[in-house]
């Protein structure tokens, strides 16, 4: 089964706050710089949270499927992860 098929068995609460935060900007820049496009917590995340946009990192924290890859990716450690809050996030289909 392919990854995005797997995805699609997830379903998905909004949460209106984000559990991810870039903790400094900079070291993003310095990332791009070093490894180049697309940075490894682009790279390694199964639901393309991340995107480089005009120098700056772009998070669609709506996608994410809290598997955490970013945060140990990050060479920087520069990645504030946390599970959303209780009833928000993903969760498994049934049926």
């Amino acid at each position: 089964m392919r990854t995005e098929e797997k995805l699609y068995t997830l379903r998905y609460k909004k949460d209106n706050e984000t559990h991810l935060v870039i903790e400094d900007g900079n070291k993003c820049i310095e990332c791009e710089k070093e490894y180049g496009e697309p940075q490894p917590c682009a790279s390694i995340c199964p639901a393309n949270v991340y995107t480089w946009q005009n120098n700056k990192m772009v998070i669609g924290y709506e996608n994410c499927v809290e598997c955490g890859a970013c945060r140990i990716a990050c060479p920087y450690e520069n990645i504030l992860w946390k599970y959303p809050r209780y009833g928000k996030g993903i969760a498994l289909r049934y049926g």
